[in-house]
């Protein structure tokens, strides 16, 4: 829902860092936030919700500063925007996995089920609205996006699942509401995105 405004927000932020981290090529950077990523599923088995917390937080800062870098350097390609947003949605999938794993329960597998599953819809529904608006050249270049391909807004975006993410490994014993309202929140947002889609997509 923010995304847009985080994105300038962002940029802002990291321009300094962009060029300090300047002779990284931008892949690296994806694949070290990637690593972090996985570390923090790692960290939150172990119940590690202090070092999974700082792991977050840092695979958050590089997954943004590779894109601010491939911006500053000019070292854009599609590569990049496909492994970055691959990367995302592995470490998206990973951290409540690791959570679960490491306090499990019934109740848990089941809301994890869910939350997983409401994200595996998500994806279709704005993936390949993305990939139609693109083919109708109404797509990010022509919104003026800096991402590779248009990211269609919703009530959920990147800047909400963040803070769901944070809440998730800050206060681990209410992960059950957590998912199950992220789950809820994903699956208005999908409906959004339909609503739009049946208003704007029909020939």
């Amino acid at each position: 829902m923010f995304d847009t405004q985080m994105r300038r927000v962002k940029d802002a932020v990291f321009r300094p860092l962009g060029r300090v981290f300047g002779r990284f090529s931008p892949t690296s950077l994806t694949l070290f936030a990637l690593l972090l990523g996985v570390g923090t599923a790692v960290s939150l088995y172990f119940q590690l919700y202090l070092a999974a917390f700082f792991g977050w937080f840092f695979n958050r800062a590089f997954d943004a500063l590779d894109g601010v870098v491939a911006r500053q350097h000019g070292r854009q390609s599609d590569f990049g925007g496909y492994l970055d947003i691959l990367a995302d949605f592995a470490v998206y999938a990973l951290i409540p996995v690791g959570l679960v794993l490491g306090r499990p329960s019934p109740a848990g597998f089941i809301l994890l089920a869910v939350l997983l599953a409401s994200y595996y819809v998500n994806a279709a529904s704005w993936m390949y609205l993305a990939a139609i608006l693109e083919k109708r050249a109404v797509g990010a270049a022509a919104r003026g996006e800096q991402t590779a391909v248009t990211m269609p807004a919703g009530l959920i975006g990147g800047t909400e699942t963040i803070i769901f993410y944070g809440l998730f490994i800050l206060f681990p014993g209410w992960y059950l509401w957590l998912f199950g309202l992220l789950a809820g929140l994903v699956a208005l947002t999908v409906g959004q995105r339909l609503v739009w889609a049946h208003r704007h997509l029909r020939d």
